[in-house]
């Protein structure tokens, strides 16, 4: 029986009780850290390690370094900004469940959380505003399936933060934000749970990754008018319970076209305008979730464990012409981030199921050697200021 029947196979049940990610009926998402294990990562061991420190004040005249990390604490409601050498630096409040986040030229960062999208100066570490979402989303909640922001990117400008909003049990919404007036200015409807959103290098659409849909949405950021492409190499059969579904994107420099990888296998390149979607194949062979690119132009792919069989976690660099190094991580990641000399790379160890931990593995792109750093809690996004 081939990977994909026996990943269908497993997940019937995960459709019958309309669950929508990665995972099957009866999973609790967001254990403790170092918890049980599901069914990505099998095996792989687990290190606790301590929160970050809560509401760090930054001490007077010593503004925030170049090069410190900021991570989204998915498993509490803060901020936690990092010295890549050394760890927590201190942390800053943002409201429930952050999960991704975007730092703007401005130095402001946009978080997307359960309550809404905040701005932290990350110059000073203080939260300067939170915005309240115009979509109902329920109560604030926490865990893989809340409602709120997902997914969020700034306009090249930093004029507009796009915000992949999950409504739980309907379509997601991209609400647009004006940075200046600080408020919601559109609503447009998208895929369900928008894990995802990228700009146009010319800021001249906006792209949504949908999990649960199979799809990205395209918006035309002009006019708001989204058209949707379905993103699905392996198909959609299984619906809401597959696994086989996507869930970051990057933008590839020159010809803007999108890269979306799947269970190290498969990379569907999407052209945004014409709608066409070719496969290339991969080499890694697990679940894969963040994605990030190198100056460079190396894709980073980041793999959280094998489904049913295959690779353990993992982080592919993918060269331009499609040459892969796969270097092995401890336990599922969920998102990375490049220095700017493009030679580390700094994988989150938060992942939006069970099993993650509370802190980043840095890892040296040369040679693929690996450290753990203690730091934040089940930090999911990941911004390099």
């Amino acid at each position: 029986m081939s990977r994909r029947a026996r990943a269908l196979l497993a997940v019937v049940p995960a459709v019958a009780a309309l669950l929508g990610g990665c995972t099957t009926a009866g999973t609790t998402a967001g254990t403790a850290a170092g918890g049980a294990e599901g069914g990505a990562g099998a095996g792989a061991p687990r290190t606790a390690a301590p929160p970050a420190p809560g509401g760090t004040p930054l001490p007077a005249g010593r503004p925030t370094p170049e090069g410190t990390l900021l991570l989204a604490d998915f498993g509490a409601d803060t901020v936690t900004f990092v010295d890549p050498r050394h760890g927590p630096v201190g942390s800053v409040t943002v409201g429930a469940a952050p999960y991704g986040l975007a730092v703007g030229p401005d130095g402001l960062a946009w978080v997307a959380t359960a309550e809404g999208v905040a701005a932290v100066d990350t110059r000073t570490r203080a939260r300067v505003a939170r915005i309240p979402y115009t979509t109902a989303t329920g109560p604030a909640g926490t865990g893989e399936y809340r409602g709120g922001g997902m997914g969020i990117a700034l306009s090249p400008d930093g004029s507009r933060a796009y915000v992949g909003v999950n409504v739980p049990g309907g379509r997601g919404v991209l609400e647009v934000v004006d940075t200046a007036a600080r408020k919601v200015t559109a609503t447009v409807p998208v895929g369900r749970r928008p894990f995802d959103v990228d700009v146009a290098r010319d800021g001249g659409e906006v792209y949504v990754t949908g999990h649960d849909s199979y799809d990205v949405t395209v918006v035309d950021a002009a006019t708001l008018a989204p058209r949707r492409i379905e993103v699905a190499p392996y198909g959609t059969e299984g619906g809401l319970g597959s696994w086989l579904k996507p869930h970051y994107a990057v933008v590839r420099p020159g010809d803007g076209r999108l890269l979306l990888p799947f269970e190290g296998e498969r990379l569907a390149v999407v052209d945004p305008r014409s709608g066409a979607v070719s496969v290339e194949r991969m080499t890694a062979g697990t679940h894969q979730h963040g994605t990030a690119l190198t100056p460079d132009g190396r894709l980073l792919v980041v793999g959280t464990g094998a489904v049913e069989e295959g690779g353990g976690p993992s982080l592919t660099v993918r060269s331009p012409g499609g040459e892969e190094r796969v270097y092995p991580l401890d336990g599922p990641h969920e998102d990375v981030a490049v220095s700017r000399d493009g030679r580390t790379a700094y994988v989150t160890g938060g992942y939006t199921r069970e099993g993650y931990w509370n802190g980043l593995t840095v890892v040296d792109l040369a040679d693929g050697t690996a450290r753990r750093l203690p730091a934040g809690t089940r930090p999911l996004g990941i911004a390099v200021l």
